[in-house]
C-alpha cells in the first residue's frame, strides 16, 4: 500500500493511540507495507517520535489557536493536528505550506474530510505565529518543564529531586533529541570494516561508535530490516548500554550462561558473539511468543549456542542451582532510561511502575543461586530510578 511519510507517521500514530501498541511496534507495521524510499521511512519515524516525543508542549499551542476544545476534536483529528503542528514548530526542514496543505489532503483522504476547514484554520495560525508562539508559564518550575518537554509531572518532580534543576532539564531536553540507531557488528559472520563499507554502499550515514570496539551509529536508515546484511545476520540493532552488559560480565569462551529474562534476545546474542559460539546459553522468558522471537534472531545471527526456554524468573529451578558460570538478570523495569528511543514510555501509568521494585527482588534473589562459586551475577535495567537500581542491589547486598 503506497503512503506518504506523513500518511504513514499518521497511520502510526492512530494505531498506537487505539490499540495501545508500543510507537515503535507500531511504525514498524505500517513501515512494512508501506513502500516507502529509505528517506521517506526515515522522515516518517521522525516525525511520529517526534509527535510523541512533544505532545504536551503542541498541545499548549494548538489549545491557543483551536477555537474547538482538543478534547471534543476526533481522535485521529487531534493526530493529524499535532503531527502538523510539530513539522511547523520543530522541523526546520519542512516549508510550514507543505505540512498545512498535506494536512488537508490527509484530512480529506483519511474520511474526515468535514475537518479539513478546521485543519486549514489551525494550522495556518501556528505557521503564521511559527516565530512568536505563546509563552509557557511558569518558567523553571515543574509545571513549566512538563508542558515545555512533555513529560509527565510526576516524573518531572522525581528529576528535579535526584538531578536538580540543571541536569533534570539538560534530562528532559536530551530525551527528546532524536538517537541514532546503534548497531553490533556479529563477528560470526563478518568484521567491522567489511560491515561498514556494506551499510555505507546501501546508502547509510555510518559512524564508528566512539567508544565500543565493533559497533556503529547508522542514520537515515528506513526500515533496517530490509538491508541484506540484516536479513543475513550480519549485524544487530543493540544500545550501547545493552552492549555493557555482555562487556562487563566478560564470559568465557566456554561459558555455561543463564540469561534469565532474555527476550527478545539482544543480550544472549551479544554474550554468544563475544564467546564466539562456543559455550552454552540459556535464555529464558516467561511468554511463548517472545520465545519465538529469541529463536528466530539466534538463527538470522548464525548463532548455536543459544537454546530458548519458557522459565519464569521468579520461579525457582533446583537443576539449575550453582550451574552457571553468568548469570544475567535484565529485569522488567519502568525503562525510563530509554525515553528517548520508546518516547511513550513516559505515558506508562505510575501507580503501575511502582510495582516493579518487589519483581526485581524477587528475580534477582532467585537467580543468584544459580551462580557457581566464583561465578558472576549482572543486574541490568533500562531505567535511571535508585528504587529500581541501587535500592534493589544495595538490598540484596545486605541480606
Amino acid at each position: 500500500m503506497a503512503m506518504t511519510a506523513r500518511e504513514a507517521a499518521w497511520t502510526a500514530l492512530q494505531r498506537w493511540r487505539k490499540n495501545g501498541a508500543w510507537s515503535d511496534a507500531a511504525l514498524h507495521a505500517v513501515l512494512q507495507n508501506a513502500q516507502l524510499e529509505p528517506r521517506d521511512a526515515a522522515l516518517a519515524a521522525r516525525i511520529c517520535y517526534g509527535t510523541l516525543q512533544n505532545l504536551t508542549l503542541l498541545d499548549h499551542y494548538l489549545s491557543v489557536y483551536c477555537t474547538t476544545p482538543l478534547q471534543k476534536l476526533e481522535p485521529k483529528v487531534l493526530d493529524l493536528l499535532r503531527l502538523s503542528a510539530y513539522q511547523i514548530v520543530l522541523l526546520d526542514k519542512i516549508p510550514p505550506r507543505a505540512a498545512v496543505n498535506e494536512a488537508v489532503v490527509l484530512c480529506r483522504k483519511g474520511g474526515c474530510a468535514r475537518a479539513s476547514g478546521l485543519v486549514n484554520a489551525v494550522l495556518r495560525r501556528v505557521a503564521e505565529h511559527r516565530d512568536a508562539l505563546p509563552e509557557i508559564p511558569g518558567t523553571g518550575t515543574a509545571d513549566y518543564l512538563a508542558v515545555r518537554y512533555s513529560h509527565p509531572r510526576w516524573l518531572v518532580r522525581r528529576l528535579l529531586e535526584l538531578l536538580g534543576p540543571e541536569e533534570a532539564e539538560e534530562y528532559l531536553r536530551l530525551d527528546n533529541e532524536p538517537v541514532p540507531t546503534c548497531i553490533q557488528t556479529n563477528f560470526l559472520k563478518t568484521d567491522a570494516p567489511h560491515l561498514e563499507r556494506e551499510l555505507r554502499g546501501a546508502g547509510l550515514n555510518v559512524q564508528a561508535h566512539p567508544w565500543l570496539a565493533g559497533c556503529f551509529l547508522v542514520t537515515g536508515t528506513g526500515d533496517l530490516e530490509k538491508l541484506p546484511a540484516f536479513r543475513e545476520g550480519r549485524f544487530m540493532v543493540q544500545d550501547a548500554a545493552a552492549r555493557l552488559v555482555s562487556l562487563v560480565a566478560a564470559p568465557g569462551v566456554r561459558s555455561r550462561v543463564l540469561d534469565v529474562c532474555a527476550a527478545p534476545g539482544g543480550k544472549s546474542f551479544a554474550l554468544a558473539i563475544d564467546m564466539q559460539d562456543g559455550g552454552e546459553i540459556l535464555s529464558c522468558d516467561v511468554y511463548p511468543h517472545k520465545l519465538r522471537l529469541i529463536e528466530s534472531g539466534a538463527q538470522r545471527l548464525g548463532i548455536g549456542s543459544v537454546r530458548a526456554l519458557l522459565a519464569d524468573a521468579r520461579e525457582h529451578h533446583a537443576a539449575w542451582d550453582r550451574q552457571a558460570d553468568l548469570v544475567v538478570a535484565d529485569v522488567p523495569c519502568s525503562g525510563l532510561g530509554i525515553i528517548r528511543k520508546k518516547p511513550d514510555i513516559r505515558y506508562k501509568n505510575p501507580r503501575e511502575l511502582a510495582q516493579l521494585p518487589a519483581l526485581q527482588r524477587s528475580i534477582l534473589e532467585n537467580a543468584a543461586g544459580y551462580v557457581r562459586p566464583g561465578g558472576t551475577l549482572v543486574y541490568s535495567t533500562c531505567t535511571i530510578l535508585p528504587e529500581e537500581n541501587q535500592d534493589v542491589t544495595a538490598d540484596f547486598l545486605r541480606a
